[in-house]
């Protein structure tokens, strides 16, 4: 029986690698010719198979070793990397995904499964012919056999050696299988000469740990030999599941020295051990060599690497490659301390102890200024600072990086595209950019939803494409950015556009509109975010039902955000969401209306001013000129219809901005910032727009948080008593 929390950290790092994999699949498909992104597939694959194997899931053992095997002959270029290649390995990636889940659900794998992992197999194993597997045309899915050529002369992407050269590493179970690592060295002799052996021990324990049952040893071998890969190949059938094994032919490329290099086991490793373990040098080598550099250093010291290409004992690709496993081996180990995995329930419940830490704060900061203790308010301006500088770090924990979001769409772009018949390149940027964890995790459908809309009404077919003068590749691309506190996620693609005399026909049809209304291009196109709505002719199974959209605002409002869209006929559409980097606690402008307390975020005030001052004669008291700019204003006093004295001797207005929109909010106080802890409203307000939740003060009050780009939004749509439309001011 496998412990739960052990079973819990199997799942969840073979998520990750899937991850990965998947990744690296679609990124191999731009670039087949890049060895890094092969071996991130093959070590992937390799890592779920011993896994699996340490908790005898025989399924997914079984399942990986035929597609691991497959991913080796593409690394040492027996296997060419096509399409249908990487369609097959994403079918792979998908079933290791569902044979893992059954793992988390501790059943065994349906019939239908066990169906599926028999068609696979038998796909991957028409790749396991021991030739290099082209195809004439990538349309064509059956495998044509070349014979594999050797080229005798050495080519100058080629190490110069007569010799094969084999690394070795034996697992812990071979002497429990009845396995002698000797006697396969013994058997190679019979096939060649063996021109250097160097026995490989940084595996073996000490004596306390050391258990005499379990095999230590590797070998990196020097071999001259007629015989073909296969045959060598051969020689360690008994052991191939239990070991790692990289056989590199006689003038193999560098590429293959570098790979073998790279993967070899990862521990802190000079360059002069590197080179020893990979056979390019022998110890009596390295200590002459090691002597010439110390001879040399009176003069002036030399890296061992000059020493070694100035004596051309090695060349110099096998030495960069060394050099590059010693820089990677450094930083692993750097990246590798500063790493720890940590529960999300834990970052939460760290959230909300330091949001209580500032509110108790808030009140003692309060007692201090009531009790006119000068001391009393030094120290609790010391300890709110504190506090502030806790709350950032414990916020930065939770923050992420949207590329991780992004970079699953490549996978949804390539099904899509494939199931559309279009040919759509997606375009990702802003990927470093960074939110809330929570916030990351309830964007993905609502983004899903609006890229396949995109895709499926946005990109024209390719006839259409070539006839408006386009090229048959459509664009899609994905952006985020910091925006005045908030960040800004763009879904915009080079199609059609939105046709806004259809739009209007729809809504009119529907009753959404009145015949003959006068609405601006934007208020047409956010039409398509009302339930039911859609212009598609054509039911498809991507859209077509006006289910979708409607919700995409909602999830999106749900989230204190907003969604609005952009569209020029014939050249495309932009969608972009703006939300708030966090959830939790904000930084936060107090203000005080008649006898309550509001918060505005601290991110959307631009500037303070005094009312009177600012007052003129335009339209009837709901305009300011601020500078020469026509501001619209409303009091929050009347808004919210809050209770207190009606004469106020000084007004203030406090100015907010959100995106593209400005607007006045006039209040009766002005009582700075104050760090705000948000406490999510109750279902009896869920109506309300204008409020986004609610904080607690020092004082124990309860204070309302102003939800602005709700606010705004009202102001918006308002109509006053004569029916004009009161438009907030574009920046």
């Amino acid at each position: 029986m496998i412990p739960d929390e052990y079973l819990q950290t199997f799942v969840v790092e073979c998520k990750e690698l899937l991850e990965q994999m998947e990744e690296a699949l679609l990124v191999v498909e731009h670039d087949p010719e890049d060895p890094e992104i092969i071996n991130a597939i093959f070590r992937a694959a390799h890592t779920i198979k011993g896994s699996a194997g340490l908790f005898g899931l025989e399924p997914i053992v079984a399942f990986t070793h035929v597609a691991e095997s497959v991913l080796d002959r593409v690394r040492s270029g027996e296997i060419l990397i096509n399409s249908d290649l990487i369609t097959l390995f994403i079918e792979v990636h998908d079933h290791l995904g569902k044979l893992i889940d059954h793992v988390v659900e501790g059943v065994h794998p349906a019939d239908e499964i066990k169906s599926c992992s028999k068609s696979l197999v038998a796909q991957l194993q028409t790749y396991l012919s021991g030739a290099i597997v082209t195809h004439a045309n990538d349309s064509d899915k059956t495998p044509v056999i070349q014979e594999t050529k050797t080229e005798k002369a050495v080519q100058s992407d080629e190490v110069s050696t007569d010799y094969w050269h084999l690394s070795l590493r034996f697992g812990l179970e071979v002497f429990r299988n009845g396995m002698d690592p000797f006697s396969f060295v013994r058997c190679l002799t019979t096939l060649g000469k063996i021109v250097k052996l160097v026995t490989v021990m940084d595996s073996i324990p000490s004596v306390d740990e050391m258990d005499p049952e379990s095999c230590y040893l590797g070998f990196e071998i020097s071999f001259d030999s007629d015989a073909d890969k296969i045959t060598i190949e051969n020689v360690f059938n008994f052991v191939h599941d239990d070991c790692e094994i990289h056989i590199l032919p006689p003038h193999s490329k560098v590429s293959e020295y570098e790979r073998m290099i790279l993967e070899l086991p990862e521990q802190e490793m000079r360059l002069g051990e590197i080179l020893i373990k990979c056979g390019s040098l022998t110890p009596k080598e390295l200590d002459a060599i090691l002597n010439l550099q110390s001879e040399n250093s009176n003069e002036s010291p030399k890296l061992i690497g000059e020493v070694l290409l100035e004596q051309k004992v090695v060349s110099p690709p096998v030495v960069d490659a060394a050099l590059e496993k010693q820089k990677q081996v450094k930083e692993n180990k750097k990246t590798e301390a500063n790493l720890i995995r940590v529960d999300a329930e834990k970052l939460d419940e760290l959230i909300n102890l330091v949001g209580e830490l500032i509110i108790a704060g808030a009140g003692t900061n309060l007692i201090a200024r009531r009790a006119n203790m000068a001391d009393l308010i030094e120290s609790t301006a010391t300890l709110s600072r504190l506090v502030e500088e806790v709350r950032d770090s414990a916020l930065a924990l939770r923050m992420v990086q949207i590329g991780g979001t992004f970079n699953r769409f490549q996978r949804v772009v390539r099904d899509v595209s494939k199931e559309l018949g279009k040919d759509i390149d997606l375009i990702i940027s802003g990927a470093e950019t960074e939110l809330d964890k929570t916030v990351v995790e309830k964007i993905g459908d609502p983004l899903t939803h609006l890229v396949r809309n995109s895709m499926d009404h946005g990109i024209e077919p390719a006839e259409v494409r070539i006839a408006r003068g386009k090229p048959v590749k459509g664009s899609l691309k994905l952006n985020a950015y910091h925006d005045a506190g908030s960040i800004v996620i763009e879904v915009s693609d080079d199609g059609g556009g939105l046709n806004k005399e259809k739009i209007m026909s729809k809504a009119i049809e529907r009753g959404l509109v009145a015949e003959g209304a006068n609405l601006t291009d934007k208020e047409v196109y956010n039409l398509i975010f009302e339930a039911g709505f859609s212009t598609a002719d054509v039911v498809s199974n991507l859209s077509g039902r006006g289910v979708g959209m409607d919700v995409v605002r909602r999830n999106i409002q749900a989230l204190r955000g907003t969604v609005d869209l952009d569209s020029v006929e014939g050249q495309g559409s932009t969608i972009r969401i703006r939300l708030p980097l966090t959830l939790a606690i904000i930084d936060g402008f107090m203000v005080g209306v008649g006898n309550s307390i509001f918060v505005v975020p601290l991110d959307m005030v631009v500037e303070c001013i005094e009312l009177k001052a600012w007052t003129g004669d335009e339209g009837d008291g709901q305009y300011l000129n601020l500078r020469g700019e026509v501001l619209p204003y409303r009091r929050l006093r009347d808004y919210f219809d809050t209770e207190g004295d009606d004469v106020v001797q000084r007004e203030n207005v406090v100015i907010v901005r959100y995106g593209e929109h400005k607007a006045g909010l006039v209040v009766d106080k002005l009582m700075g910032e104050f760090q705000t802890v948000i406490k999510p409203l109750g279902k009896l307000f869920k109506s309300e727009k204008s409020i986004g939740g609610f904080t607690i003060l020092g004082s124990g009050e309860v204070a309302m948080i102003v939800d602005v780009p709700g606010l705004m939004n009202q102001i918006e749509h308002e109509k006053d008593e004569g029916g004009t439309t009161v438009v907030v001011a574009s920046k």
